[in-house]
């Protein structure tokens, strides 16, 4: 299950929170924050809102997961894998300024490889307002201070992870400003 499998349990009467998701070949529940709006339910992979959290991390705290689910965090390559390789999955990023104002991203086709495949990314099929971050990324391995060998030392450079391509855009992991 993800959290949109538990928001058309609940028929739409499910708030946004900490629910225990249990992707197909996951070994067993783990939490996640769903935010439940829009009429549907998505499963939070990423929350940054006040630096609190440190992402300058290694490649085994990626795999894991990291942060407070109600806080800062990350949920994990491992289940980011099982999530998007279970079903057809959509990645939506909304970004907001410090004036307020939103953007977003909607990728209707996103999947993660897994581990093996250094976490590939394939992300397609972009709509939205924030412009289209992914396109340059769209292939690459994920990675981290540790694991750092595609263009250079990126990760390190940024001090950042992810899907780097030759620069730090996107940089979603990076350092909080």
């Amino acid at each position: 299950t993800d959290c949109s499998a538990i928001f058309s349990r609940l028929k739409g009467a499910a708030s946004s929170g900490v629910y225990l998701i249990r992707p197909a070949g996951a070994n067993q529940s783990v939490p996640a924050y769903c935010r439940m709006e829009g009429g549907q339910g998505w499963t939070v992979l990423l929350r940054r809102q006040d630096g609190s959290e440190d992402f300058y991390r290694t490649w085994d705290d990626y795999k894991r997961g990291f942060g407070n689910l109600t806080g800062e965090f990350w949920l994990g390559n491992d289940i980011i894998h099982l999530l998007t390789n279970q079903a057809r999955s959509k990645l939506r990023v909304d970004l907001e300024t410090w004036g307020g104002d939103v953007t977003y991203a909607l990728y209707r086709t996103f999947s993660v490889s897994d581990e093996a495949s250094a976490y590939k990314l394939t992300a397609g099929d972009y709509s939205g307002t924030a412009g289209d971050a992914l396109l340059f990324s769209n292939g690459n391995a994920f990675v981290t201070r540790d694991r750092d060998t595609v263009f250079g030392q990126k990760a390190k450079d940024f001090k950042s992870a992810g899907w780097l391509y030759m620069s730090y855009f996107p940089n979603l992991l990076g350092v909080y400003y």
